[in-house]
């Protein structure tokens, strides 16, 4: 297993700069999740841990031991990259073999580390196989595979789930967990997939244009984002926004009051508004329920909502509208039901008008920075 420490890592291709600046500490034997859209460098940071691309200024740390200058090779790590890079005129076996035959290890040594990483991969079978005869799924695990029998310290996966489809994606999700488990190595993923972090990651590290947004496991941030990009990156449907303005402080308490009128009070950090800013609040869809679905009673506001278009999911149903009575600021929201109380409700079609509750204990306040300001 291996620790890592990056310490002030920046990256300028020229004037640009793509990494400003990372902090980081990865724990020995932790599943790490870089996550982000894009271009906000992640893909970059991960090359630079592995040696393929240089470093402008910052330090590495692996294990303890400074690695900016060391070679790829020589940092005890092995990296699956999103193409699965194969040998086409080599059997299965013969590529996950060439690395150590290469090293120069004995022929029963080869033969033993890929027995052992075929059969925790489940690709025994597939041995004598061409790349050409293999279905995605299965050239993934054998690139991993070829990963696995090196022994590494560190592995480094770069997207490796992106060329699949989706229940191909789900099974990888699941063994890939299980890899980590069997064989307690550091693990650094890399991702543009929300739900690919939320499901694998220990931590998640959420980053954007070359920052780091937050850090954290991956309830810490769906529960708690630490500012708008955050919060609307991650969740499927995304977070709902609604502007507000602070009307009234009382302490800690502020009374907002959204566009079409609707007033409520939420806790806050006082030094972060004022009255009269311009704030955000958020919720998420599936927070958002029906008045006739909330037993006993409650105080929390009630939003009238024009729908526009229902998306139904199966077990679920996404119903997008907006704030009925918002006057020139047709404020969107997505409220996401289940399909039988969807299926059973026939005033949940498009064009109608509906009232839906907004429990406050489940909403986000952002400043007019975006950044978090409940307590």
């Amino acid at each position: 297993m291996a620790q890592v420490q990056l310490r002030n890592i920046t990256k300028h291709y020229g004037d640009t700069k793509v990494i400003q600046g990372i902090n980081l500490d990865i724990n020995d034997g932790e599943f790490i999740v870089f996550v982000g859209p894009s271009g906000c460098g992640k893909s970059t940071l991960l090359r630079m841990i592995a040696g393929l691309e240089d470093i402008t200024d910052g330090e590495l740390f692996i294990d303890g031991e400074m690695a900016n200058d060391i070679p790829p090779a020589k940092r005890g790590l092995a990296m699956v990259f999103q193409s699965y890079a194969l040998y086409p005129h080599m059997t299965v076996y013969e590529n996950m073999a060439f690395s150590l035959k290469m090293a120069g290890q004995k022929k029963q040594q080869v033969d033993d580390a890929v027995q052992q990483a075929a059969q925790i991969l489940q690709i025994t079978h597939l041995l004598q196989r061409k790349p050409k005869d293999l279905s995605g799924g299965q050239r993934q695990r054998v690139a991993i595979g070829r990963a696995i029998v090196r022994q590494p310290k560190l592995f480094l996966f770069d997207e490796p789930l992106s060329n699949l489809d989706a229940s191909l994606r789900v099974q990888m999700r699941i063994e890939l967990s299980r890899l980590h488990q069997d064989l307690k190595t550091t693990m650094i993923y890399v991702t543009h997939d929300q739900v690919e972090a939320m499901t694998l990651g220990q931590r998640i590290v959420v980053f954007n244009a070359g920052k780091i947004e937050q850090l954290g496991t991956p309830l810490e941030l769906y529960e708690r984002p630490a500012n708008l990009f955050v919060a609307g990156f991650l969740g499927a449907p995304k977070m709902n926004f609604l502007n507000a303005e602070v009307t009234a402080l009382n302490g800690t308490d502020a009374q907002l009051r959204l566009k079409d009128g609707t007033s409520l009070t939420l806790p806050v950090i006082a030094s972060q508004v004022a009255i009269g800013d311009v704030v955000t609040l958020g919720v998420r869809a599936e927070q958002l329920a029906l008045p006739h679905t909330i037993s006993g009673s409650t105080e929390a506001p009630v939003l009238q909502i024009s729908i526009d278009f229902i998306e139904h999911l199966g077990d679920a149903s996404v119903i997008y509208g907006h704030l009925a009575n918002a006057k020139n600021d047709q404020q969107s929201l997505s409220i996401k039901l289940s399909a039988d109380l969807c299926a059973t409700s026939p005033a949940l079609k498009a064009g109608s008008q509906i009232d839906v509750v907004m429990p406050l204990s489940r909403c986000h306040l952002f400043d007019a920075t975006g950044q978090a300001c409940r307590t």
